[in-house]
């Protein structure tokens, strides 16, 4: 069974240490650019408040969470509509996010077991919204460590995500517009102690091996599969690792590879 009190303290670090990150920067620093084309790392915290916002929704209200998506002028731009209604001054946006995930926290940990939460196309237990908000949380503090020029530990958190990314093939090809593949798919990843973190059948002819850190930078989008040291074994693993993606919605465009064909940077 699934420890969603252990899933809500690791959600918990995640965020404090991406906390961490910016709430000493000076105001002018939020508007440094991030990764991702046309978001700044205030961008970043305000997508994170929104989505811990819409989150709790989902936990305690799911009449307002659809109302929210019906009410929304272009489904296609609601991510992005949804950073930028959150954005504010640095310190009303950082304590907009910090009391909007704990209230967050305090929803999931109140939601019954086994109920099912609204989420955007497809419903989710708490548990896999806690899951999902590691996943989100990690993600967008990795593109704010890229705008600062910081390495973040990696931690054994990352199995979260890397699970999260493994329940997801079906997912992945259906964003993109591709038949989902009937076949398993077996995934063995080297954790950052050195353990290997197995998904799938092992007798599964399709495989996908390599480091969890680029497994679960592959599916957050947040690297291209050229910048990865990931092998994929089978044709639905291999074009699996081309649409990877953990999270709902659309996939938009992901990153461009950082390496030529030569291997040089560009």
């Amino acid at each position: 069974m699934v420890d969603l009190t252990a899933l809500l303290s690791d959600l918990a670090t995640e965020s404090e240490q991406l906390d961490a990150l910016v709430a000493a920067l000076p105001p002018q620093e939020w508007e440094r650019p991030t990764p991702a084309e046309g978001w700044t790392i205030a961008h970043q915290i305000a997508h994170l408040a929104w989505t811990d916002h819409v989150a709790r929704l989902a936990a305690t209200d799911a009449d307002a969470f659809y109302a929210s998506v019906t009410a929304a002028p272009d489904p296609g731009r609601l991510v992005d509509d949804g950073a930028v209604a959150f954005l504010a001054p640095p310190a009303v946006l950082l304590t907009r996010w910090r009391e909007g995930r704990s209230a967050l926290a305090t929803a999931l940990a109140a939601a019954p077991a086994g109920e099912k939460l609204p989420w955007y196309g497809t419903r989710m237990s708490p548990a896999s919204m806690a899951t999902a908000r590691i996943m989100e949380t990690w993600a967008h503090g990795e593109d704010v460590a890229g705008a600062l020029g910081v390495t973040r530990p990696v931690t054994d958190r990352l199995r979260h995500i890397a699970y999260l990314g493994f329940r997801t093939v079906g997912h992945s090809f259906a964003a993109h517009g591709r038949a989902v593949p009937t076949a398993p798919v077996r995934v063995e990843l080297t954790a950052p102690g050195g353990q290997t973190w197995a998904f799938g059948p092992a007798d599964a002819t399709d495989r996908v091996t390599g480091p969890a850190l680029d497994f679960c930078l592959l599916v957050t989008r947040r690297r291209h599969r050229a910048d990865t040291a990931l092998i994929a074994t089978g044709p639905v693993a291999d074009g699996w690792l081309d649409v990877a993606q953990a999270f709902a919605g659309p996939p938009g465009t992901g990153r461009a590879p950082r390496t030529t064909a030569s291997g040089a940077q560009p």
